[in-house]
């Protein structure tokens, strides 16, 4: 982690993009809106072939560094962006989001470096796209509750210290960040405080939208046994039985 380009931030927005000049624009504009926090803004272009290049060079605004470079995907863009980063915390957004005044509310409360603060997501959509059916964006994930379900990355303030055991790994391409939450809501080291406030507006349709990760979904049992522990192993094991016992019946 490189604390001596510019100490004293604290934080680092790191937002990895590919043709997105639709939405940097906005997502960038709602980010400078937050006069008053000591911020740094990463965005970690993958070589864009549209006008994304363009929207970035104009912008002239000392709080944004902007690369453009071919990746393997959106998460290696993540770790290049964590490795530059000189925030004591990290946070991550894509170029569909938005970040809200809540997430000023939130950054009031950072205090522990060794606590993960997050709050709320309001669902963002294009037409077509369905919003939240099961309420994932709202409330405290208990460790049960993330065996069951993936929490939106965008509503997490990481310690940065986090990444020093941490990283998102390559071959999950969708769902890395969902097993990283497992890691590290497992690892007891890390202290997790949520606070009710509505932090991000999320585009429902972005990047994982009707997509899956079988590498992910081949190994999530796993993840969760040896991270998360056997009680919420065993747990996790006995509601999916009785979730599919119910879809055989017709319940």
């Amino acid at each position: 982690m490189n604390k001596e380009t510019e100490p004293g931030k604290l934080i680092t927005i790191i937002i990895p993009v590919y043709n997105a000049e639709k939405y940097i624009a906005g997502c960038l504009e709602s980010i400078f809106k937050l006069q008053s926090l000591p911020i740094e803004v990463l965005v970690l272009d993958g070589g864009s072939t549209d006008q994304t290049i363009d929207i970035l060079s104009q912008f002239n605004n000392s709080i944004l560094k902007w690369k453009s470079e071919p990746d393997k995907g959106i998460y290696d863009a993540m770790n290049k962006g964590i490795k530059i980063a000189s925030g004591r915390w990290l946070y991550f957004m894509g170029a569909d989001d938005r970040v809200l005044p809540g997430f000023a509310d939130l950054a009031s409360k950072l205090m522990n470096e060794d606590t993960v603060y997050y709050g709320n997501s309001i669902p963002f959509y294009e037409e077509g796209v369905t919003v939240d059916p099961y309420g994932l964006l709202k409330g405290a994930f208990s460790p049960y509750r993330l065996a069951k379900y993936c929490m939106n990355h965008q509503s997490i303030l990481y310690p940065a210290r986090a990444f020093r055991d941490y990283s998102y790994e390559l071959k999950y391409k969708i769902a890395a960040d969902y097993a990283f939450n497992l890691r590290l809501w497992g690892d007891e080291k890390f202290k997790k405080e949520f606070f009710p406030i509505d932090i991000v507006s999320y585009n429902m349709g972005g990047f994982s939208a009707g997509n899956s990760d079988q590498i992910f979904i081949s190994e999530k049992s796993s993840l969760i046994r040896k991270r998360m522990g056997w009680r919420v192993y065993i747990r996790y094991l006995i509601r999916g039985f009785k979730d599919k016992s119910r879809h055989r019946k017709g319940v």
